[in-house]
């Protein structure tokens, strides 16, 4: 199924028509409706997810999704293959190793004190190596924020290590 969401998280307002996307390197300006920059001129969101069960309330679980819990949901609109799948179509500008995941290591200790139901999330972040483009320096902590946590890492060798998660991130 499709939602169509808004980004609720991000408290940003002020947007500009051209990004500079750190994944896709960081140094070329490009148009912000070409990218999927969480500062636009609208908060609306869109994601394909995968609807797992329908429970009583009602409660859809479903799997795949890109966005926050308890992030408000506007439509659903459902997955039709014939018209929404175009295996042919090219990434253009966006057509970079997107599928390359990190092997992540989160010691044990910060793991349990993280909220159980993030790490999951947590993980699936870190995999996609949230680190800009241009900047892969070896031993370079890099940070972000993550459901209220500050979290540092390193990356070497194709392992992500977390250094620390410390309540107070956005």
């Amino acid at each position: 199924i499709w939602l169509i969401w808004e980004f609720s998280e991000n408290r940003r307002r002020d947007w500009s028509p051209t990004v500079r996307p750190p994944r896709l390197g960081g140094n070329t300006r490009l148009g912000v409706f070409a990218t999927r920059s969480p500062v636009r001129p609208n908060p609306l969101g869109l994601s394909c997810v995968r609807l797992e069960a329908v429970e009583p309330g009602p409660i859809l679980r479903v799997s795949g999704a890109d966005l926050v819990d308890g992030t408000p949901i506007y439509d659903i609109k459902p997955y039709v293959p014939y018209t929404d799948a175009h295996p042919e179509a090219r990434g253009g500008f966006a057509s970079a190793d997107w599928e390359r995941r990190l092997e992540v290591d989160i010691p044990p200790q910060l793991a349990a004190a993280l909220p159980a139901e993030k790490l999951p999330a947590l993980r699936g972040v870190l995999e996609q190596d949230p680190r800009p483009a241009y900047q892969a320096s070896e031993g370079r902590v890099y940070g972000m924020s993550f459901a209220g946590y500050e979290v540092k890492f390193t990356v070497s060798g194709g392992v992500l290590r977390v250094l620390s998660a410390e309540r107070g991130g956005k």
